[in-house]
């Protein structure tokens, strides 16, 4: 294969996004990267692994140490905090870019509201639906700065050749993030990001080749780590150091032993895109399902994808967008968590801060007497004090709990839960639907399971478990912006075999929504998939883009650009990809209208 120079530059900067809190100083914490690249771009063929190549250990060694020489492995280590919501390679104390990719969706997720509309950088969040541009970006300029960006290098460079486990990693990181990226939008130029193409014309991929290509480079990717074991054994030393050298996202990186856990982590991920299109192509989801189970999924907690507490510096990034009042717990997950007595509902969030006060003078609630939410999509105050903006006193998270908690990629929970929907299918996960249920909640708990602080928080979900029906529960705000709203969580928590098998997947579905929390993008795209777990339904939908009617449900992000040069781009392919016009209300590939759940 020839290779093709030519002089660097970034084709896609990202947007101006300043920091997000009134007080804070306008700084770069949203602007471009400033990685150290080449001053050569490599293009090649990103999807071709030759892994069956054989090369001397001194090539190899000098391919490790030419990469090393060019930063390129390096940025398998700077994507790997971009998936984690961090940026630059570096864990930071501050959250300004873990807000960048995931406040929007923990909205629309009804995880969370955003308590007030205005913004530093000049941006404003009238209600749920009505999204600025700026926040539109977020996402995608977080996937094309701290993703894309650090792994075209390694993608694309002609030495990775010599070392296919390391293209492979790289590979799985980068199509880990591009799922979630054509779920939040649609199609996107996901071949030619990938290639590395330079330039202004880019052509947009529809969903469902992004699906398909996906698929295939696990199946290669997996492919390349099981040939790994037929390695010499210098070979396999050698790589096994440098790799772990590069890992982050694995809590016992200093105990891999080959890529058994990379290969679970890849299997899950096809299993995970298997059940989201089991409505538009259900033969073809239930063999990458089979195949995904047959080959290795995640099957205990050690083999879990994400950064733990003794990996980063500070806390979970996800409790800075509460403490900032950025966000406040949603009326919608309140009521779920309550309805079910979950422990959460004592212990992820934190009463009122203060009292609240009616119009004409009334506390209606005393200071720190209730947990808390407000109802999405309400057209919330100005300013993040509480003095002015009464929307600041509903509940934030409770530090000291969630305080550590890991960052997950891939939890174990989730993928017994998806092993429980498959078993309700009909499919071969490996046992029943009831025993993945059951165990997808007892080990569906935010903390680490290996400290005190997560084993009694287990202990706490083998009781819950043990719910038939659901509480009743009232939905009364504060404010009294709305009427008292009874609660649309009817279900119980335990696995009744007399139950419809509607009934079944809303109970996976709910408690894969809770164990996912605080990943909106996945929970998000789940609500969408299911209509499930079942919430408030958003106010003021009139606020959106007018495709969307009270009751429903936005279905999409937006294409996010706004310069020209992408507009044509959009009207050229993107649109047709799309299938659809550029509205909050199109529907993805896999989100099929009218077709039954199961």
């Amino acid at each position: 294969m020839k290779n093709i120079y030519i002089a660097f530059f970034l084709s896609f900067t990202a947007f101006s996004f300043s920091g997000c809190l009134d007080f804070d100083e306008p700084t770069d914490d949203f602007q471009e990267t400033d990685i150290k690249l080449p001053d050569v771009v490599y293009q090649g063929k990103a999807d071709s692994i030759d892994y069956l190549k054989e090369y001397s250990m001194e090539q190899v060694k000098n391919a490790v140490n030419k990469l090393k020489k060019e930063r390129t492995l390096e940025q398998l280590n700077f994507a790997q905090y971009g998936l984690l919501g961090h940026k630059n390679g570096e864990w930071s104390s501050e959250a300004h870019e873990y807000q960048r990719q995931f406040a929007l969706t923990e909205m629309l997720a009804q995880y969370g509201v955003m308590p007030h509309y205005d913004y530093a950088f000049g941006s404003e969040i009238k209600s749920a639906y009505a999204v600025s541009r700026s926040w539109l970006e977020g996402p995608n300029g977080h996937f094309l700065d701290q993703v894309k960006k650090g792994l075209t290098g390694i993608l694309n460079h002609p030495t990775s050749d010599t070392i296919p486990e390391f293209k492979a990693t790289g590979l799985l990181l980068y199509d880990f993030m591009a799922a979630y990226n054509t779920d939040l939008y649609g199609p996107f130029p996901y071949q030619d990001f990938k290639n590395n193409k330079q330039g202004s014309s880019f052509t947009y991929d529809a969903t469902s080749s992004i699906y398909k290509t996906i698929v295939a480079n696990i199946d290669t990717i997996v492919k390349v780590y099981k040939h790994y074991e037929q390695r010499p054994k210098e070979y396999q030393k050698f790589i096994q150091r440098q790799i772990n050298g590069f890992t982050v996202v694995n809590p016992n990186r200093s105990k891999l032993k080959g890529f058994d856990t990379w290969r679970r982590f890849a299997n899950s991920l096809k299993l995970r895109l298997a059940m989201h299109i089991v409505k538009v192509e259900p033969q073809l989801a239930k063999q990458w399902a089979e195949e995904a189970v047959k080959d290795g999924v995640i099957e205990s907690h050690d083999q879990e994808f994400g950064a733990y507490p003794n990996n980063y510096s500070g806390a979970n990034p996800i409790l800075k967008l509460y403490d900032w009042g950025d966000m406040r717990l949603s009326a919608s997950f309140e009521s779920m968590l309550k309805s079910l007595n979950h422990p959460y509902a004592h212990d992820l969030y934190l009463p009122n801060q203060d009292k609240f006060v009616d119009a004409d003078g009334n506390v209606t609630l005393k200071q720190e007497s209730a947990v808390v939410g407000l109802r999405a999509g309400l057209r919330v105050g100005k300013g993040q004090g509480a003095e002015s903006n009464p929307y600041l006193l509903y509940s934030k998270l409770n530090a000291e709990f969630v305080g550590k908690a890991p960052i997950y990629l891939i939890k174990l929970a989730e993928v017994q839960f998806l092993r429980a929907e498959g078993a309700l299918r009909g499919w071969n996960m490996g046992g029943s639907a009831e025993y993945f249920y059951r165990n997808g909640v007892i080990n569906s708990g935010i903390l680490d399971y290996n400290t005190d602080k997560g084993k009694e928080l287990q202990a706490k979900l083998e009781k819950y478990y043990e719910l038939d029906q659901a509480v009743d529960f009232t939905y009364i705000d504060p404010l009294g912006n709305v009427s008292p709203s009874p609660s649309v969580t009817k279900i119980g928590v335990k696995w009744n075999e007399g139950d419809s098998k509607e009934m079944k997947l809303e109970k996976i579905i709910t408690q894969k929504y809770i164990a996912l929390f605080p990943n909106s993008f996945e929970a998000w795209t789940e609500m969408r998939r299911t209509g499930y777990p079942k919430v408030f339904p958003v106010l003021n939908v009139s606020d959106g883009d007018g495709s969307l009617n009270d009751g429903d449900l936005i279905r999409r992000l937006l294409f996010p650009n706004t310069d020209d040069a992408s507009l044509k781009d959009i009207k050229r392919t993107g649109i047709p990809a799309l299938g659809g016009p550029d509205r909050q209300g199109t529907r993805l590939w896999w989100d099929v209208k009218g077709v039954p759940n199961i």
